[in-house]
C-alpha cells in the first residue's frame, strides 16, 4: 500500500487525474492549469454542488471505495437533470484523513470516471486535502440547457398532473438492510451477512443512477414539465418545496405512488408500511415533475412515468389521499443528514 505523504498533494492530484479524456466540446481546457475553461456559447450555464462526508452521508464499513465515488457524481447530476438541462463537466473536491492510502483513492476515483463515462461529462479539476475527521467528498456539476428548456421547481399551477419516474424508497430500504446486518456484525463478527434477495435495494442504495433517459424521453415525447425537481431527501420534502416554490397545494393519492416488491417485502419485515419508505425515506434520485393535464395522453400508458396525483390551491394545502379516502397532511419528514 502506498501512503500518499509519498506522493504529496500535486503528486495525488497527478496520479488520480491522468488519462482523463475530454468528451465535450464545451471543454476548452480542462486538468492541467489554474482553473478549467469553458465554452458554452450561447446556452444558460447551469451549477450545482453536494458533499458527501464519512459518517454523516455514508459509513465506510459497508459501503465501497468504487460505488462511493460513482454515487458522488450521480447525486450531482441528477440535480442537473432536474433542471431539464444537460450535465457537461465536474469538479472533485476531496480531503482524506492519513488512513487512506493511494490504492484507497484509485478505487474511490474508479468510481468517480465510470460515472463519468457513462454519462458523458468530463472531469475538469477540483482539489485535494488533508481531515482529521475521514473522507469528505465535494463534486460540483456543471450544465447547459437552452433558456427556453430550463425547468424550475416554481413553475407548478393548479390542475398539472404530478408525477414521477422509477420507484419509490427502494434506497432507504437498502440502506436499512445494511444497517440491520453491520449491527449482526458488530455483535458478532464471524456471522455472515444476509444479503440474498436484497440486490435490488442495495443496488438503488449503493449505486443509484440520474435519471438522463426520462429527460431524453419527455423532450422525445415533446413534453415540457412545469416544474421538476430531483428525488434526494423524500417525496413527502420534494412535493412540498415544489409547492412552496410555486405557490399550491396538492394531493398525492397512496396507492398511486411507485414501490417496488423488493422495498415492499422488506416495508413488511421491519413492519413499516410501504407508502413510508417511498415518502420519508431519501436518495432514490428519481424525478418528481409536473405536466400540463393536456400532456395527459401522451403519458397515461408509459411504463416508466406513475401519475401520482396533482397540484391544487395553495389554501386547500398538501395531502396524501389514502385508499379510503381518509387525507393525512404531508409534513417534510424525508431524509435529515443533520439529524
Amino acid at each position: 500500500m502506498t501512503n500518499l505523504a509519498e506522493l504529496g498533494e500535486f503528486g495525488l492530484i497527478k496520479h488520480l487525474t491522468k488519462n482523463i479524456e475530454i468528451k465535450n466540446s464545451s471543454t476548452v481546457k480542462g486538468i492541467g492549469d489554474d482553473a478549467a475553461v469553458l465554452n458554452f456559447e450561447n446556452k444558460h450555464i447551469v451549477v450545482t454542488t453536494d458533499i458527501l462526508a464519512e459518517g454523516v452521508h455514508f459509513d465506510l464499513s459497508y459501503t465501497p471505495l468504487k460505488h462511493l465515488g460513482y454515487k458522488a457524481v450521480i447525486v450531482n447530476l441528477s440535480d442537473i437533470y432536474a433542471m431539464n438541462a444537460s450535465p457537461k463537466q465536474i469538479t472533485v473536491t476531496i480531503a482524506v484523513s492519513n488512513r487512506f492510502t493511494l490504492e484507497a483513492l484509485e478505487e474511490l476515483y474508479e468510481g468517480i470516471k465510470s460515472a463519468c463515462k457513462i454519462y458523458n461529462v468530463d472531469l475538469v479539476g477540483g482539489d485535494t486535502s488533508s481531515s482529521y475527521t475521514g473522507l469528505i467528498i465535494s463534486i460540483t456539476a456543471i450544465g447547459e440547457a437552452d433558456k427556453e428548456e430550463l425547468v424550475y421547481r416554481s413553475g407548478a399551477k393548479p390542475n398539472d398532473l404530478i408525477c414521477v419516474s422509477g420507484d419509490l424508497g427502494g434506497a432507504y430500504a437498502g440502506l436499512k438492510v445494511l444497517q440491520r446486518e453491520h449491527e449482526v456484525f458488530k455483535s458478532n463478527p464471524n456471522i455472515q451477512p444476509e444479503l440474498t434477495g436484497y440486490d435490488y435495494i442495495l443496488e438503488r442504495q449503493l449505486k443509484p443512477e440520474a435519471r438522463a433517459d426520462v429527460i431524453k424521453m419527455l423532450k422525445e415525447l415533446n413534453i415540457k414539465p412545469t416544474s421538476m425537481i430531483d428525488i434526494s431527501d423524500g417525496l413527502s420534502s420534494e412535493i412540498l418545496h415544489i409547492c412552496e416554490e410555486s405557490g399550491c397545494g396538492s394531493r398525492i393519492y397512496d396507492e398511486k405512488i411507485p414501490v417496488a416488491d423488493n422495498t415492499k417485502k422488506l416495508a413488511e419485515e421491519t413492519l413499516i408500511v410501504p407508502t413510508t419508505f417511498a415518502m420519508n425515506g431519501g436518495e432514490d434520485y428519481e424525478l418528481l415533475f409536473t405536466i400540463s393535464q393536456n400532456e395527459y395522453e401522451k403519458i397515461k400508458n408509459n411504463p416508466y412515468i406513475s401519475i401520482i396525483g396533482h397540484i391544487t390551491e395553495q389554501s386547500k394545502g398538501n395531502f396524501l389521499v389514502l385508499s379510503d379516502g381518509s387525507e393525512v397532511e404531508i409534513t417534510a419528514q424525508g431524509w435529515n443528514h443533520n439529524k
